[in-house]
């Protein structure tokens, strides 16, 4: 089975090419439409996933039904690790933005894997690692700031992930609905639309294409620095 560079993301990118080859190899591709479910909170759990194209958002719904999404996972990620190591079923949920395809993998066969790979357990451990102090940080958020800080926070987090250089600055090259922004910040969509004109009409972010371009030179010296943080 061959896969393009291009589902091969930063994250893989650091495992040794033998064992990403191995790993590419270990199971089976399967294509998913726009809104359909990769697994749902309550299932049992029997796979690990690799993201090789399109966007996944992993969320856990309140008891009133309310959705607060953790993160999005795209192409090139592994999703579904926690149930890995530990057993028992799924505590999220999976759902697909657009369009997927996904390397699905079993449980067993990926353990295997990685009993005999120590180079991408420890890429694993640290995905695991950098997720839970992602998710450690939207609590302080939610706690210490307000909404327009949440959302200039998140639009930095995003800039870094999914940035790229534009005529405005610096685009997030996917585009989120405003529902999906409240979902990740802890807010309702009409905050969402009233605070992004807010930011817009002050220089700082402009909306285009229903994509959010940063435009404001601190914003966009903040996600330099990052970067050049990571690179080091």
């Amino acid at each position: 089975m061959e896969f393009s560079k291009a589902t091969v993301s930063d994250l893989l990118s650091r495992i040794p090419e033998s064992d990403r080859t191995h790993l590419l190899n270990l199971g089976k591709v399967q294509a998913f439409a726009k809104a359909e479910f990769i697994f749902s909170a309550g299932e049992s759990s029997h796979h690990v996933f690799l993201l090789l194209s399109g966007r996944i958002k992993i969320y856990q719904s309140s008891t009133i039904g309310k959705e607060a999404i953790l993160w999005f996972c795209f192409a090139g990620e592994l999703f579904g690790l926690a149930e890995a190591t530990r057993g028992g079923g799924r505590m999220v949920s999976a759902q697909t933005c657009d369009a997927c395809e996904v390397l699905c993998i079993r449980q067993e066969i990926f353990t295997a894997f990685l009993e005999t790979h120590p180079r991408t357990s420890l890429v694993i451990v640290q995905v695991l690692a950098c997720r839970l102090r992602v998710l450690g940080d939207v609590v302080i958020n939610l706690i210490s700031d307000d909404v327009r800080t949440r959302i200039l926070k998140m639009v930095l987090q995003l800039g870094s992930r999914c940035g790229v250089p534009s005529t405005h600055g610096l685009c997030l090259d996917i585009a989120f609905t405003h529902q999906e922004l409240a979902d990740m910040i802890g807010t309702t969509r009409q905050t969402v639309t009233t605070t992004l004109g807010q930011l817009e009409r002050e220089g700082l972010l402009a909306i285009d294409n229903h994509k959010i371009h940063i435009t404001g030179s601190d914003l966009l010296a903040q996600i330099w620095r990052t970067q050049s943080l990571s690179q080091a």
